[in-house]
């Protein structure tokens, strides 16, 4: 196995955006690829990590870029600005995951009728949005995302699996959200699954994250069980 990685600049419309892609270049033939949706810092090395240890699986991972080249926030109060664009204007946040959509399916090495997309904390609302949008993707993964529905929200039909992968004590969605989430894919119609890692909090995959205070907490034992979910999730719907 040989990992290859690189950059690649995409455009949604003025915007110039730089994804992190990999794939292993020994595997011969097009393959499923997997879209990457970063936290509300910007792509950083966390994602750039996951999308080397999706390429030792056997896919194309892209790790999309939903700033701009280069932008990356650096403190809460950075992030916070750049994020909350996209969740005040859906449409926005929509619009800029199907331009990184288009750009990972014009990817030589990618079987374009096999893509799915994952997302941690805000990337994880762009993986349930890729969804929402009526995506022709395979399916869907939520990492301690964030899981209100747009105000206006599509009545269009779903066509992805959803797997949601949640820590039971985040306080980044509320019991209410988390009720509604579950009624919101049920009365849609979707193929959804949702896994509770009771005494978890919110970022329970980064292990640089170790703050009681703010809600946001490593966990090592919901961290690799949601990693064996969600690749058994990839294998189901890749078959």
């Amino acid at each position: 196995m040989t990992i290859f990685s690189n950059t690649v600049n995409y455009l949604d419309g003025g915007t110039l955006l730089q994804a992190f892609f990999a794939y292993d270049y020994t595997y011969e033939g097009r393959r499923p690829a997997v879209l990457i949706c970063h936290a509300w810092g910007g792509r950083d090395e966390f994602v750039n990590d996951k999308a080397k240890q999706l390429a030792e699986l056997g896919y194309v991972a892209f790790a999309l870029d939903m700033y701009g080249q280069g932008v990356l926030g650096t403190n809460p109060e950075e992030n916070a600005a750049l994020m909350q664009p996209f969740l005040e204007d859906r449409n926005l946040l929509q619009k800029r995951i199907d331009a990184a959509l288009y750009a990972v399916r014009l990817l030589p090495w990618v079987d374009d009728s096999k893509v799915a997309a994952i997302g941690f904390c805000f990337g994880g609302l762009c993986a349930l949005d890729l969804a929402r949008m009526s995506a022709d993707i395979k399916g869907v993964v939520s990492f301690h995302g964030l899981l209100n529905a747009p105000e206006k929200n599509s009545t269009k039909p779903v066509l992805a699996k959803v797997l949601a992968l949640h820590g039971s004590d985040g306080p980044m969605a509320s019991d209410k959200q988390l009720k509604d989430f579950c009624q919101e894919m049920t009365d849609l119609q979707v193929d959804w699954q949702l896994h509770s890692y009771g005494n978890t909090v919110h970022a329970f995959t980064n292990p640089v994250a170790n703050n009681p205070d703010f809600g946001t907490v490593y966990n090592a034992v919901a961290d690799k069980r949601s990693w064996q979910s969600m690749k058994a999730f990839l294998e189901e719907i890749f078959t």
